[in-house]
């Protein structure tokens, strides 16, 4: 979607379509309030009215869109009502539309316009690339929006941030609804390289031999059940220079999970192609990083591998040498992205990052525990832990935070190898993040468990759509700001 920016008032200006973003209690202009009678609208949150104003004022459609009380708005209140405006000019077959919030908006400029630009974005988003008949009403595109402001500079520059981050969220929507005989490991690695091509980021594909010369046990194993053999995916941006932190992302990248030889229920097993979304979360915030010129050394690391039942599949009971040197003893394996990410953030800390963080589709425990509306944060640095639920409120993506006592740590340590893969039914979450401790070494470090928020049936917000959310992207997007 083309997004432009114009000065003046909305009212005043032709349109097919104008959507005008309003507030409860506050009063509506004239003109607009005498074309409703009092009790049809009242601005609360996400309230739609539309009107056909017969040259009350100038477009000829007028779309009310409600954001709750002015001293309440927040930008992710602004995302959400950016994608109702989307989604209702694609139902009204309006190609271009102009959308503007009601004056008296105390946010920045630029921080309502990203909103709006990513809410417009995400909601004019959907997934039919495997649909061969689709109406017409289902092709029709919306191909842009005018945003109006008063302060035209600073819109356009948070237009401009916020597109690049629509388009990393979408990026990782498309390899998240990716079905399995797709988005294969191998898919991965050539999408990782197309995407060093056009965003100038260095990248490096581990293959099975490589993997097998290195000592990559974990991923090795788990994909050795699989006919698609696994990949390690590096993507860096910048270069490790004094003054300039390294950090690293790493992602769970397990591209079909059918929980291997301890096989899941069929009901819903579909929808384990969504099982690397932490590696789409990465993929997509590398993309973003890297078209925004971040001034940071960030590492993207993938852990890439599908998770099969087979004649060479891993088994209860074996025991996997990790690319530490340290034993895992698999005692279920449907516990397999703590595996693959064991040898993805040992591999980090030979960048001696200043923090490593990690994103994986990893438990059911954390949906139990937070539903669909929060992300699972755990970690050994409190500062870390800190910025990104900072990040987290920003962005809307928000995260809660459990503990790691070294009780839970030790919970995960086996009697015949260093560790188990799997502990105890009671806090699975959080005894998942004290086997992925161990891996980590002295390094700042925090792991989002994005299990319940990486995928949704109905969706929770106006910005997603059934499918993948491409949650973690505007996440680490917002932190990687901060950070600088």
């Amino acid at each position: 979607m083309q997004i432009t920016v114009q000065h003046g008032d909305i009212l005043r200006a032709p349109a097919d379509l104008a959507v005008l973003v309003t507030f409860e209690a506050t009063p509506l202009p004239a003109e607009v309030a005498a074309l409703l009678e009092a009790a049809d609208y009242s601005g609360r949150f996400r309230q739609t009215t539309l009107l056909y104003p017969r040259n009350a004022v100038a477009p000829r459609r007028l779309l009310l869109i409600g954001l709750g009380t002015l001293a309440a708005v927040t930008p992710d209140a602004l995302r959400q009502v950016a994608a109702i405006a989307a989604q209702r000019a694609r139902e009204l077959g309006v190609a271009t539309f102009t959308i503007s919030p009601q004056v008296g908006l105390a946010l920045p400029p630029a921080v309502v316009a990203q909103a709006f630009a990513e809410g417009l974005a995400l909601g004019a988003y959907s997934y039919n690339r495997y649909r061969t008949e689709l109406s017409s009403e289902q092709t029709f595109t919306v191909a842009g929006a005018t945003i109006f402001s008063a302060d035209v500079a600073e819109t356009l520059r948070g237009v401009a941030t916020g597109q690049t981050v629509a388009r990393a969220v979408a990026f990782a929507r498309d390899l998240a609804n990716g079905p399995g005989n797709v988005i294969t490991p191998a898919a991965l690695g050539q999408a990782a390289l197309e995407l060093g091509q056009r965003s100038a980021l260095r990248v490096t594909v581990l293959e099975k031999p490589q993997l097998t010369e290195q000592g990559f046990g974990g991923i090795l194993a788990v994909g050795q059940g699989s006919a698609n053999e696994p990949r390690f995916i590096v993507i860096e941006h910048g270069a490790q220079a004094a003054g300039q932190p390294t950090l690293c992302l790493v992602g769970k990248g397990v591209t079909f999970d059918t929980g291997g030889i301890s096989i899941k229920p069929a009901d819903k097993m579909d929808e384990m192609k969504m099982d690397m979304g932490g590696a789409a979360a990465v993929f997509g915030a590398m993309q973003a990083v890297a078209e925004l010129g971040l001034p940071l050394h960030i590492v993207g690391i993938v852990c890439a591998a599908e998770n099969m039942p087979s004649a060479t599949a891993y088994r209860p009971g074996d025991i996997i040498t990790t690319l530490s040197g340290k034993t895992i003893e698999v005692l279920n394996t449907d516990a397999e992205g703590r595996i693959v990410l064991a040898d993805g953030l040992f591999y980090a800390q030979r960048y001696e990052p200043a923090a490593i963080i990690d994103l994986a589709t990893l438990t059911g425990a954390i949906m139990v525990a937070l539903g669909a509306h929060a992300t699972g944060l755990m970690g050994t640095s409190q500062p870390l832990a800190d910025r990104l639920v900072q990040a987290g409120e920003a962005t809307g993506e928000r995260v809660w935070q459990l503990p790691l006592w070294d009780e839970y740590r030790d919970s995960m340590k086996s009697e015949i190898a260093d560790l188990k893969n799997a502990g105890t039914r009671h806090g699975g979450a959080i005894n998942a993040a004290g086997f992925l401790a161990a891996f980590v070494g002295d390094y700042p470090w925090c792991h989002l468990d994005i299990a319940g928020t990486a995928w949704v049936d109905h969706p929770l917000k106006a910005y997603q759509t059934h499918g993948a959310t491409g949650v973690g992207v505007r996440l680490l997007v917002a932190f990687l700001q901060a950070y600088v």
